[in-house]
Order: C-alpha cells, then structure tokens, then sequence
C-alpha cells in the first residue's frame, strides 16, 4: 500500500491509542501522575476519553474489592475539574453500593445515568431490580431489570 496516496492518521488519535496503552500497562504507583498528565493533554475531549476508559476498566477490576475505596479517593481527587469523569467515579461508587448492598438512595439510582441503571439491572440486589423495573429510565432499563428480577427468582 502506498502511504502517500491514503490520509495520516490524525495526531489526536495517535496519541489516545498510545495513552490506552500506557494507562493499561502503569504501575499501581504512578497510575494517577499519569492520568493527571494524560488530562493535561490540549485536546480535552480526547484526553477524558482515554481517561473514562482506563477508569471504566480498574473501577471493573476494584469494585468489590476493599483497594476501592483508597483508588477512588486518589482518581477523585485527579479528576476534580472534569465533571465527566467525576460523574462516572461517583456512579461507579453507586454501583458499588448497590451490588455489595451497602447503604444507597433509590433517589440516587433514579437519577443516574442510563449507563449506571443498566449496569445495575444486569447485576444488582433485588431492591435496585425492583426500583429499576419500575422507574429505570427507559424500557430498556426497565425491561432488564425485569429480566434480572426474573432470573433472581429462578435461580
């Protein structure tokens, strides 16, 4: 193939594949200097996409774990100005409640992001199936929360 004749790729995607790969390889203690150094990045929009989802991926691998709580604290306070990422660590933690049925609002859960309502329907407590399946924000969410609630009383 003749790379003169087709487009470069844009920088910004360069550099998001290169954070990816730099976020899924760093050390425990130097993870949040570089997403700190990762949101720095002049293109923010880029930057916090990378960033939500290397967040995404630990908070999956942490959640019920008791390491989340010091991991959420740290990634709290790297992502302060980013109301994006914020939201995402603080539904996460609402996932976290949820799942391990520590204390939680149903306020909370309601006004949540569809994201976070259907990751509760695939895996929470009863008491978030029955909320969700009654109030989730779509029929999707509702409709999975239904199943949920179903294969709860089967198994």
């Amino acid at each position: 193939m003749n790379t003169e004749d087709s487009p470069q790729e844009p920088a910004e995607h360069a550099r998001f594949a290169a954070y990816l790969v730099e976020l899924e390889q760093v050390a425990e203690a130097d993870e949040m200097a570089l997403v700190g150094r990762v949101l720095g990045d002049p293109d923010r929009v880029m930057a916090e996409a990378a960033v939500v989802r290397h967040l995404d991926r630990r908070a999956a691998q942490l959640w019920p774990e008791p390491a989340w709580e010091e991991w959420a604290a740290a990634v709290g306070r790297v992502v302060t100005r980013r109301p994006f990422l914020v939201r995402r660590l603080k539904e996460w933690s609402l996932f976290r409640a949820v799942s391990l049925q520590l204390p939680w609002s149903s306020e909370d859960l309601l006004a949540s992001s569809d994201w976070l309502q259907l990751k509760a329907a695939a895996g929470a407590g009863p008491d978030a199936l029955d909320i969700l399946a009654e109030g989730g924000r779509t029929k999707r969410i509702r409709n999975a929360a239904r199943a949920g609630r179903a294969r709860r009383t089967e198994g």
